[in-house]
């Protein structure tokens, strides 16, 4: 059995009970699209250290992420995520997946476990950033996994909100669904404005630490 799973009925009852959940319980002030994004610096998975600031001149998205999650698992069992995150590498956007559930609590992987699950989802982004204390995640307002954002390469936040338009856990509405994500970065790298910029994130509540350090 994997290391990664949990009893399908504690998934399913916890997805459905915590996807939802109000945005002010769990993060702090959203950014503004439009605005700077918050900068932060955090280490990856592999020892890597990472700062927003360093990456400027680069096309940025940011991946909240809970493998436990069934909407994660939604885009990942259908391969969703790892086409969108070769799509953007072969671009050159720097795709960042943040582990920012707060350590103890379900999602929160050290970094062998994160490579793991890279490895056993051939997954492909360009960095796992390890975010126990949820620092990224409150920086960016995040409520839910997972919760998508785009920088642009002058560093302000152009997209944040949904990976695509149908709120499910079912594999089945992905081909059905409108890709925000996608269709964002396609508009950013043509140097177009983001038609649809700020959309409803649906997933499980982001996990945050029960006190602040």
């Amino acid at each position: 059995m994997s290391n990664f799973s949990v009893p399908r009925r504690s998934l399913m009852l916890g997805g459905a009970a915590l996807a939802l959940a109000p945005a002010a319980a769990f993060a702090t002030t959203s950014p503004d699209v439009g605005k700077p994004a918050p900068l932060f610096t955090a280490v990856d998975s592999n020892g890597k250290s990472w700062s927003l600031a360093d990456l400027k001149g680069k096309v940025v998205v940011l991946e909240t992420t809970n493998h436990d999650c069934p909407y994660v698992r939604k885009h990942y069992n259908s391969k969703n995520m790892q086409d969108q995150q070769r799509e953007a590498a072969a671009k050159g956007v720097v795709w960042l997946t943040t582990a920012s559930n707060a350590a103890g609590e379900q999602g929160a992987v050290t970094p062998a476990q994160a490579n793991e699950l890279t490895r056993s989802r051939d997954a492909a982004p360009a960095a796992v950033l390890i975010d126990p204390q949820s620092k990224i995640a409150r920086a960016y307002g995040a409520t839910v996994t997972p919760h998508m954002y785009i920088i642009d390469a002058k560093g302000v936040l152009v997209y944040k909100g949904g990976i695509d338009s149908i709120p499910s856990s079912s594999v089945a509405d992905v081909p059905k669904a409108k890709q925000y994500v996608r269709l964002a970065l396609d508009e950013v790298l043509a140097g177009k404005p983001v038609t649809v910029a700020s959309t409803q994130a649906y997933g499980c509540t982001m996990k945050y630490p029960r006190t602040s350090t």
